[in-house]
């Protein structure tokens, strides 16, 4: 199973020296970027959907393992709320067919005052095309339920795991494939902090066990302040490299229902591997700021 370890955007000006040379011109950072990673989740696009002749640029120019998760705009997500989705759709379907073969994953990503209206993403989640893979954040707590969980699964999407202060967390996969959005360590802001070292192994333990059990993996750090995302992600891979696995002791035990991890802050959850909605004993959160969930 695939493993993709990247970050949220790529063109910042505060990752250098982190991951970009002195003197380093905009236009080549990308190139750059995909020398030391395998993916990239591309944010802008949430502010302004790209031309399909942007997309067509990065298809050629990305390399042949790259691939590139896409976040849908606000427009969709945020004004409409996913309400008439057709002509957003049509939109997003020509820049995805450009994008070709180094496609991810379309990010939809739902405002935290949206609350839960199964109806609403039944529709969407319809429309969107059968080859086109397709993972939804959920910022409100009312989504979190196992309607919603049982609805993604019968549409072959992704719920988004998220890692950050205040937001909503839960272990689920409900397809073939994690998505994994890591918004920083901080207990009070989003996107501010850096992951310590245990936190990272904790993640590389879920990441092989979702592996493990067939499951494809994309994990994008968001925290882009002082290069943070950059240096995690990096970790992070190395934590994962084949190398490394030798040193890396099971924790399968954290998997016990009322299991926990010094530290880390929340209530017991049942097993993250599976994909199916409706395993008994599988809970959700009820967490102060999820930045790990407990299992």
């Amino acid at each position: 199973m695939a493993v993709r370890i990247g970050t949220s955007g790529w063109s910042y000006d505060h990752w250098h020296p982190e991951l970009y040379p002195p003197g380093l011109p905009p236009g080549s950072r990308l190139s750059r970027y995909a020398a030391a990673f395998s993916t990239a989740e591309l944010n802008s696009s949430f502010y302004r959907w790209p031309r399909p002749a942007a997309f067509r640029s990065w298809q050629a120019r990305l390399p042949d393992d790259f691939r590139l998760s896409v976040k849908a705009p606000r427009g969709l997500t945020h004004a409409r709320k996913l309400y008439a989705p057709e002509t957003w759709l049509q939109r997003i379907r020509q820049g995805w067919h450009e994008l070709g073969d180094k496609r991810a994953v379309l990010l939809v990503q739902l405002p935290p005052a949206q609350a839960r209206d199964d109806m609403r993403l039944a529709y969407f989640l319809r429309l969107v095309p059968e080859w086109m893979r397709v993972a939804v954040e959920f910022r409100n707590r009312s989504w979190l339920c196992e309607q919603t969980f049982a609805l993604l699964a019968e549409h072959r999407a992704a719920y988004c795991v998220m890692s950050g202060a205040n937001l909503p967390c839960a272990l689920r996969t409900t397809t073939d494939f994690a998505y994994v959005r890591m918004h920083g360590p901080d207990h009070h802001h989003l996107y501010a902090g850096s992951y310590s070292d245990a936190d990272l192994q904790w993640w590389a333990d879920r990441i092989r066990e979702w592996s493990r059990a067939g499951h494809d993996v994309y994990f994008y750090f968001n925290n882009d302040g002082n290069a943070n995302a950059v240096r995690n992600a990096r970790n992070l891979q190395a934590l994962l490299a084949p190398d490394a696995a030798a040193d890396l002791r099971p924790r399968l035990g954290l998997l016990r229902r009322g299991a926990t991890t010094p530290g880390v802050r929340g209530i017991a959850l049942g097993n993250p591997m599976t994909g199916s909605a409706s395993t008994p004993g599988f809970g959700v959160h009820r967490s102060l700021p999820c930045l790990r969930p407990v299992v």
